[in-house]
C-alpha cells in the first residue's frame, strides 16, 4: 500500500491551522523540527489524509491541507485503518511506527471554532519518528512488511 505526501505543515503554537512549508526534517525522538508538537512522547507527528479533507469539503467547509493541524497530509492510503504499531517509509530516508488513530479533541481547540468541524479525532493518525531524514511534498509515503 502506497501513497504521496501532498502537504507538509508546522507551526508555531499547538491548536491552530499549520502552513505547508514544502519540506521538514523529522528527528528521531521528537518530530518534525520547528513544530509547536514536537517533543519526546508518542504524537510526535500528525497525518491526515486529503480524502478526509475532501469530505469536509462536500460538507461545505472551505478546508484543505494543514487547517486540521496535521503535520503531513498524504493521499492514497486510508490512515485511519491503519493499525497502532504499523510502520511508515516516507520519501528515502525516514520511518516511522503509528502510534495512535484519532484522539480527543481538547475543549475550546481553535481549529474547531475556526472551520466548524474536525476531522482529527476520528480520522487523524499519529506516529513517532523510528528514523530521521527530510520529508518534503510529492515523497512516496508506504506501509512498511510485519516484520
Amino acid at each position: 500500500m502506497a501513497g504521496k505526501i501532498v502537504a507538509v505543515c508546522t507551526s508555531e503554537i499547538k491548536g491552530v491551522r499549520k502552513d505547508n512549508v514544502q519540506r521538514a526534517y523529522l528527528q528521531v525522538g521528537s518530530g518534525l523540527v520547528g513544530d509547536a508538537h514536537a517533543g519526546p512522547w508518542h504524537r510526535q507527528v500528525s497525518l491526515l489524509a486529503v480524502e478526509s479533507i475532501t469530505r469536509m469539503r462536500e460538507k461545505g467547509l472551505e478546508v484543505g491541507p494543514g487547517d486540521f493541524a496535521e503535520n503531513l497530509t498524504t493521499e492514497g492510503i486510508e490512515l485511519h485503518s491503519l493499525p497502532v504499531g504499523t510502520r511508515l517509509r516516507i520519501g528515502p530516508e525516514v520511518q516511522g511506527e503509528v502510534s495512535q488513530i484519532g484522539k480527543k479533541c481538547h475543549v475550546g481547540c481553535a481549529v474547531f471554532k475556526q472551520v466548524g468541524d474536525c476531522i482529527m479525532p476520528r480520522e487523524g493518525i499519529f506516529m513517532k519518528v523510528l528514523k530521521s531524514g527530510y520529508v518534503q511534498v510529492g515523497d512516496a509515503i508506504e506501509v512498511l512488511p510485519d516484520v
